[in-house]
């Protein structure tokens, strides 16, 4: 018996090509999704907020040992029943805690339109209250998704920047400018050490190396030295009394509105390397700025460096930053502690420094 002829497929017709009306419909509606879930997201915020707030209100009405326990297991059972799963007694602590830790409704109503419930679960449970600032300001200017945030608290940024080593009063001053005009400092931008383990680099290498290897992962290194850095170029020449120089990468910070020379050493910082970055940085101050701009900041990054060198050249008054990069990251427990050694160390010195000044003052009112 003859085989049945095997059936006719028809070729799947070809996309149409996107018209103009269609792609403004599209865009129409993604931002439209875009825009409801983030009223969503920050409703749904207020609300765990205001439920937290009254939880705690009325535990705090009561002096009985463990009513907060009763109430919260009395409340999930009965509200899980009726409203499903986010309303479990573990998700209720969390609404208390997140109105513990933002007693303040108007802080609440600035943070919650850009960071969204998963945002403030893992805000809430640092425990310097300067720490928790620091990192809801830079979520909400710096837009960062959640596994950013994680990352970057996994990371210890907040350790990391120059404002962590300054006393508390400047700490706030700080962070009170960025939350009420946006104000970003060097300080909150600049972190020291640099960790670039996504580079790669094993054994021994070069200073090419290291340049060859963050312009190949160079949107990994932007992401490591914070939002709002745009890469300009790379060896860029300055000729100075028909001498050439060239400075390994240039960059640009859109919210400093300054150009930003980063010079790449590989052995630990030396003072010669002050008048190098000095020279950088004038030549790029008469020849590469634009109308408006600051004036351009430079960064030496080295891969170690002496701390009184540093402070004995007065590097910031010259708008020079230097800060070592690691390439491999750290166990977090050496982290831990090696970051919180310089910051001790680094308040030690600043109050060490005031002190002197102020016998300075004294001797001269005298």
């Amino acid at each position: 018996m003859p085989a049945k002829p095997k059936p006719r497929t028809l070729a799947p017709k070809p996309a149409a090509p996107a018209t103009p009306l269609l792609a403004d419909l599209r865009d129409l509606i993604l931002t439209a999704r875009e825009a409801v879930a983030r009223t969503v997201n920050a409703g749904l915020t207020l609300l765990y907020w205001e439920i937290g707030t009254r939880i705690r209100r009325d535990i705090l009405q009561e002096k009985r040992a463990g009513y907060g326990d009763e109430i919260l297991q009395s409340l999930s059972a009965k509200l899980e029943a009726e409203f499903g799963r986010g309303f479990g007694e573990r998700n209720l602590a969390r609404m208390v805690k997140c109105a513990e830790t933002f007693p303040d409704p108007n802080i609440l109503t600035a943070l919650r339109t850009k960071l969204g419930w998963t945002h403030f679960r893992q805000i809430i449970y640092l425990d310097d209250p300067l720490q928790r600032d620091f990192y809801a300001e830079m979520c909400r200017m710096e837009n960062w998704s959640t596994r950013t945030l994680e990352q970057k608290i996994k990371s210890m940024l907040y350790e990391r920047t120059a404002i962590s080593k300054k006393p508390d009063k400047l700490i706030k001053q700080e962070l009170a400018a960025l939350r009420s005009e946006d104000k970003l400092t060097p300080d909150l931008v600049f972190r020291d050490p640099y960790i670039l383990d996504f580079l790669g680099l094993k054994d021994t290498y070069a200073e090419k190396d290291v340049e060859a290897a963050i312009l190949r992962e160079v949107e990994s290194f932007i992401l490591e030295l914070g939002i709002g850095f745009a890469f300009l170029e790379r060896q860029k020449r300055m000729q100075i009394d028909s001498k050439d120089y060239y400075l390994d990468l240039l960059f640009y910070h859109r919210k400093l509105k300054r150009l930003v020379a980063i010079d790449l050493k590989l052995g630990d910082f030396e003072a010669a390397d002050k008048g190098q970055m000095e020279l950088y940085l004038g030549w790029l101050k008469s020849h590469a700025r634009e109308p408006g701009e600051e004036a351009p900041l430079g960064m030496i990054l080295c891969a170690g460096k002496n701390d009184e060198h540093v402070e004995l050249l007065e590097l910031a008054s010259s708008g020079i930053h230097v800060a070592t990069y690691w390439t491999q990251l750290l166990p977090k427990k050496q982290l831990e502690r090696k970051l919180h050694q310089a910051v001790v160390r680094a308040r030690q010195r600043l109050t060490l420094s005031d002190g002197k000044a102020a016998k300075k003052t004294t001797r001269k009112t005298q």
